[in-house]
């Protein structure tokens, strides 16, 4: 599949780091390197754009890595990029680590995979088909 890039950062394009990865790493585009102190977020810039095919989308996830090593994680994942914006890519970083984070111009700050996405369309019924699981949820399975 091929999708349209605009790239405005000093960085390669998004790649998959092995041959069988999910995701593309995105990197921060920065004039300046970012303090993010424990427990604050942060809007960081990528420099992309891109076109999205319809019926696809481009999820933003956190870095397995920077998740355990450091407790940096994505905050609103995933982040869903929809084939009608045309914006930046910009990335929601938190730090719920106890120790500062900087975040260096170039950094490997997250994910992206792309997705195919149905659309859905509501048909109203009086009540739904019975199952076993019926309404349990929320841990009604138990922990062992």
């Amino acid at each position: 599949m091929k999708i349209r890039i605009v790239n405005h950062s000093r960085h390669p394009f998004p790649a998959y780091e092995t041959e069988y990865s999910a995701g593309m790493d995105l990197r921060a585009n920065l004039e300046q390197e970012l303090l993010l102190k424990p427990m604050e977020r942060a809007l960081v810039p990528t420099g992309l754009f891109i076109e999205l095919p319809v019926g696809f989308e481009a999820q933003v996830r956190p870095r397995s890595g920077l998740a355990i090593k450091r407790g940096v994680s994505v905050l609103n994942t995933p982040g869903t990029i929809d084939a009608d914006y045309r914006g930046e890519i910009k990335v929601i970083l938190v730090n719920l680590s106890k120790d500062d984070f900087i975040v260096q111009d170039g950094d490997r700050i997250a994910q992206m995979i792309i997705a195919r996405h149905e659309r859905a369309e509501w048909e109203p019924v009086e009540q739904l088909v019975e199952t076993a699981r019926g309404t349990g949820g929320f841990g009604h399975t138990g922990s062992k």
